[in-house]
């Protein structure tokens, strides 16, 4: 067996060390209570700042009011006015656009025709069945031509 040492402290280092603690705990608690402190008044600061930058807001536009409103009303005479002319403007452009579309389809009837036929050929004449489709225009043809036959 080895030898044992048992060292005791004075009790004067224990209240000491218990002195030093709750000394420590206390000072956490005020800091912790401060810090609360400090941070519920920057809550009432920021809620003041604001409730003033309001007043101030609706004192501003309170004073520019009487001349506010005269200024939105021209603002707002010269968008009506700018808004009908738009609006003629897009009916005239409407209008030539109907005009060219209206022009477009009639000559396309007119110039792309369709035609389609059958013929019939006999011993002694040729029959033809003819239908020229220019657009909406049917145009059908038909003829028998006889075979001149010599004896």
């Amino acid at each position: 067996m080895g030898i044992r040492f048992c060292v005791k402290e004075a009790p004067e280092d224990e209240e000491q060390t218990a002195t030093a603690i709750q000394a420590w705990w206390r000072g956490t608690l005020v800091r912790r209570a401060l810090l609360h402190v400090a941070l519920r008044a920057c809550v009432i600061q920021r809620w003041w700042r604001r409730s003033l930058a309001r007043q101030r807001e609706r004192a501003r536009r309170a004073a520019l009011a009487p001349s506010a409103r005269p200024a939105w009303a021209a603002v707002r005479l010269q968008a009506w006015v700018r808004a009908w002319r738009v609006r003629g403007r897009y009916r005239r452009l409407l209008h030539a656009v109907r005009i060219i579309q209206a022009y477009w389809r009639w000559h396309n009837c007119h110039a792309c025709g369709f035609v389609q036929g059958r013929y019939e050929l006999t011993a002694n004449q040729l029959g033809v069945e003819l239908e020229i489709i220019l657009g909406s225009q049917i145009c059908r043809i038909t003829d028998r031509i006889p075979f001149q036959i010599k004896n």
